[in-house]
């Protein structure tokens, strides 16, 4: 021993040499630093003094504080002991969902959210070690430095003070050094959980929220590319006014439900309407302008960008124009008409496949120079009507401002204003083309339009890697903080011997770490090579 305690997420010993060590220290710097081929940390020693007074000058509240982290941390060691021992023998079902949202984990972080990882894992480790160095100055311990490393790719912490003076201390103060690391990590996500539930009365003064989804960004492979470009703002889905993001992914999912995936007909697979449930009451000159367009090949696809309509009888708008034979179906070709969508979604609703139509139990709205066609739909395609506003563009700034709030009765005619157009095909593939956000700058900003997605990001990113942190620690496992936990609390226990405490130590430290090594291996192969989990916990937004 060297007198010396590194605190690295757990008790660890100094090695006596590392892999290509260069380094350079010197009593009268500050700083220092230590780099190998996949280990290189950088010391602090400005902050000793600092801490050690922070520590003396607050030590009675101090000791309160992390006693309170003494009872948490111990409660957390054996709560997860046990849950390691029941998930290894449990069925393997929803424990894995259970299991990884326990730990923070999610298998589907993508690679755009590795800065967000990255800065999430600084601050938690620092707010770690934080705690550990607080607690060790309350105690009269002298920190020795704080150091900043990187091994191989995992950024991280430590602390290093005084090994034997720390082992001079009463058990329970030797404990709340031990579990103040877990305590703060602990504390981090109760204030992202706050921060988290007060964001919307924080960000209050300076975002519009609840009036409509702004799109964050559109990529060139989403389906509402050239539809939708960043800044608009979703107004509703098939005349259903959009809130958040949340509406959105229900109301496209509520969509997808309704959209048929399967067609009754071998040789014309596409005829097929919605069973009737969404139509437009089109005039009878706009039929008889769209007897002009010719089907593609005697088949249900209209050229361009036509879309195919069949009339539905007004005495019964559920019947499908589905038919039996294939000669029923060659007559059902004359009554397909090829129209514009752009321009039926200007007209009249009709039909009980509309949310938001009012038409006191009868399907028959349309005038007598009116006929209620519907889309034909294909399988697995849905058909949607979006309505968006562009409230920042110069052309909507002069309009009146009762016309742009009102988003649930505007008309968005204006094409610079906003609008309504057509989307036709998968509709959960559509939603989750686009990032949205539920917060409108209530001034134009590029920067701002993106501030409250970022912070959210950073707290939800910070709160699972600081819960991690804190669960892996009060692991009873080798080279982790539940490691000297267990170590320390097992001295309480009177009536065992030095020896006998030693190999309760071991076996206890043996059983936990290979019991938790094969728990998350069961738990990833499952969820990566079975294909049985899904992701449960998503950083994207």
């Amino acid at each position: 021993m060297d007198g010396r305690r590194l605190r690295r997420f757990g008790r660890r010993r100094r090695r006596q040499s590392s892999l290509l060590p260069v380094g350079a220290t010197a009593p009268e710097y500050n700083t220092a630093y230590t780099v190998s081929c996949c280990y290189c940390d950088f010391k602090i020693r400005a902050l000793n003094d600092a801490l050690s007074r922070f520590g003396r000058r607050h030590a009675a509240w101090l000791r309160v504080w992390f006693s309170i982290g003494v009872g948490f941390s111990l409660t957390l060691l054996l709560a997860l002991s046990f849950l390691l021992v029941w998930n290894l023998f449990a069925q393997r079902n929803s424990n894995d969902a259970a299991f990884f949202f326990l730990f923070g984990f999610s298998p589907s972080v993508s690679l755009a959210d590795a800065a967000y990882l990255l800065l999430s894992t600084l601050i938690s480790v620092s707010v770690h070690e934080f705690g550990h160095a607080t607690a060790a100055a309350c105690e009269g311990v002298q920190v020795e430095y704080i150091a900043v490393f990187f091994a191989v790719l995992f950024p991280g912490a430590l602390v290093a003070f005084n090994q034997d003076l720390l082992q001079s201390l009463p058990r329970f103060t030797v404990l709340r050094v031990y579990c103040a690391g877990i305590w703060h990590n602990a504390a981090c996500c109760a204030v992202c959980g706050m921060l988290l539930f007060l964001m919307p009365l924080i960000l209050f003064p300076f975002y519009k929220q609840c009036e409509g989804t702004m799109v964050l960004d559109v990529p060139s492979t989403s389906p509402l590319s050239g539809y939708l470009s960043p800044g608009d703002v979703i107004v509703s889905l098939d005349g259903i006014h959009i809130h958040n993001e949340q509406d959105w992914m229900e109301m496209a999912a509520l969509l997808d439900k309704y959209t048929p995936q399967n067609s009754s007909h071998s040789k014309y697979p596409g005829l097929r309407a919605a069973d009737g449930r969404k139509g437009y009451c089109v005039s009878n000159y706009m039929i008889e302008e769209s007897k002009k367009i010719q089907l593609l090949d005697n088949q249900s696809a209209c050229p361009n960008d036509f879309i195919a309509f069949v009339t539905v009888q007004c005495f019964d708008i559920s019947i499908s124009v589905n038919v039996s034979s294939e000669g029923d179906q060659l007559n059902k070709l004359e009554n397909v008409y090829c129209l514009n969508a752009n321009d039926i979604v200007k007209l009249k609703k009709c039909g009980d496949g509309w949310v938001t139509s009012s038409t006191n139990g009868s399907h028959c709205v349309c005038s007598k120079e009116e006929s209620c066609l519907t889309p034909v739909q294909l399988p697995g395609l849905a058909w949607v009507e979006i309505t968006y506003s562009r409230p920042y563009s110069l052309e909507c700034k002069q309009l009146s401002r009762s016309s742009v709030s009102d988003t649930r009765t505007t008309d968005f005619t204006d094409p610079h204003c906003g609008g309504t157009f057509v989307f036709f095909g998968d509709v959960i593939f559509m939603a989750q083309s686009v990032s949205l956000t539920q917060y409108q700058p209530r001034w134009a900003s590029s920067f701002g339009a993106y501030l409250p997605n970022i912070l959210r990001k950073s707290l939800i990113c910070l709160f699972h890697v600081s819960l991690t942190l804190a669960l892996l620690n009060s692991l009873p496992a080798y080279f982790l903080d539940g490691e000297s936990i267990f170590e320390v609390t097992l001295c309480f226990i009177t009536s065992l011997s030095p020896r006998q405490r030693e190999k309760v130590l071991h076996v206890c430290l043996m059983g936990g770490t290979l019991i938790s090594i094969l728990t998350f291996l069961m738990t990833f192969f499952i969820n990566f090579f079975v294909g049985k989990g899904s992701s449960v916990l998503s950083l994207s937004l």
